[in-house]
């Protein structure tokens, strides 16, 4: 795997993971010591650990599921998660 390919593959990275290395990213670009090359490449680093984390959200959104009630407050199954 060549070097760009290694820090554009997500593949494995949990979603804790990614969020904890794009705060990190977003910390190094508020301070503004990094010089501007370093800056946009780890902004392109952090749009892609962005989309990562976006994805991995709306796959565990489609996961979830709420428990239908009956008239008596029991359990009667399960619907998919409302969307707004």
């Amino acid at each position: 795997m060549t070097e760009s390919a290694a820090a554009t593959d997500l593949t494995g990275y949990s979603f804790e993971k990614a969020v904890a290395e794009l705060e990190s990213i977003v910390a190094r670009l508020e301070r503004g010591d990094v010089a501007l090359d370093e800056s946009i490449a780890i902004y392109e680093r952090g749009e892609l650990l962005k989309k990562h984390c976006e994805t991995l959200l709306s796959a565990a959104e489609n996961r979830i599921e709420k428990i239908r009630l009956d008239r008596a407050g029991k359990p009667a199954g399960v619907e998919p998660l409302d969307r707004e």
